[in-house]
């Protein structure tokens, strides 16, 4: 007896193709939603992943930069303990601290205290390519200021360190003094240094002791809103 052969057109072979490519179909489905989930849940890990990585970087990197400054403040205090050889250094009690509008005759040139005019040098990390009043460079340094003065010996080479020096300086300011004795001179409220480099280590530890150190007579009065020239 000859085998029946199915027929494309029945309708139990047609259902059966139909009903097998809903469950390809199906299957295709779950495959990509499960591919899906595992993307997202992948990509959702990282993220949390990487925002805990930049917070933990974030908080080491704070710590670090705490360590830093307290290694630094206390590297400060270390050398404004330390006396700056070679300085002079005169009796701020005995140095007048008066307001005048007249001629003041200073004891030392450049000034480091005394008498002075009511308004200051502006001394925001100021530099003067021309001579200042003494009267208000005092005042200046009655505020915590740092004053760098040269005359015509200091080589140029010198003069442009101490100007980055004092322009990225608060509390500090620069002029030439002709007729004062050293090439170089550092002066504050009191204390003076003479030097012949801006390399000489004592320059830095001079800014460092005495910007706003503890000589100020006023510290955190204003250095700028005062004269400009």
């Amino acid at each position: 007896m000859a085998s029946r052969t199915t027929n494309s057109t029945d309708p139990n072979s047609r259902q059966a193709r139909i009903a097998e490519m809903r469950r390809v179909e199906k299957a295709r489905e779950r495959r990509n939603k499960a591919i899906a989930i595992t993307v997202s849940s992948v990509i959702v890990a990282g993220l949390v992943g990487f925002g805990a990585w930049v917070l933990i970087d974030q908080k080491q990197t704070e710590k670090r930069k705490a360590q830093a400054a307290e290694k630094l403040l206390k590297e400060q205090q270390e050398i404004r303990k330390k006396p700056v050889e070679g300085e002079q250094v005169w009796d701020a009690k005995k140095l007048g601290r008066t307001h005048v509008e007249t001629p003041v005759k200073y004891e030392m040139n450049p000034p480091v205290g005394g008498d002075h005019h009511p308004r200051w040098m502006n001394c925001n990390g100021d530099v003067y390519k021309a001579a200042v009043p003494d009267v208000n460079a005092v005042h200046s340094m009655e505020h915590g200021a740092v004053w760098v003065t040269y005359n015509e010996k200091a080589p140029q080479a010198e003069l442009d360190k101490l100007t980055a020096r004092v322009e990225k300086t608060p509390y500090s300011l620069m002029s030439p003094v002709k007729e004062q004795a050293g090439a170089i001179m550092l002066s504050a409220w009191g204390k003076q240094l003479t030097v012949e480099s801006a390399d000489d280590p004592r320059v830095a530890q001079f800014f460092t002791k005495y910007v706003q150190g503890e000589q100020t007579p006023e510290p955190g009065a204003a250095c700028t809103n005062g004269l400009t020239k």
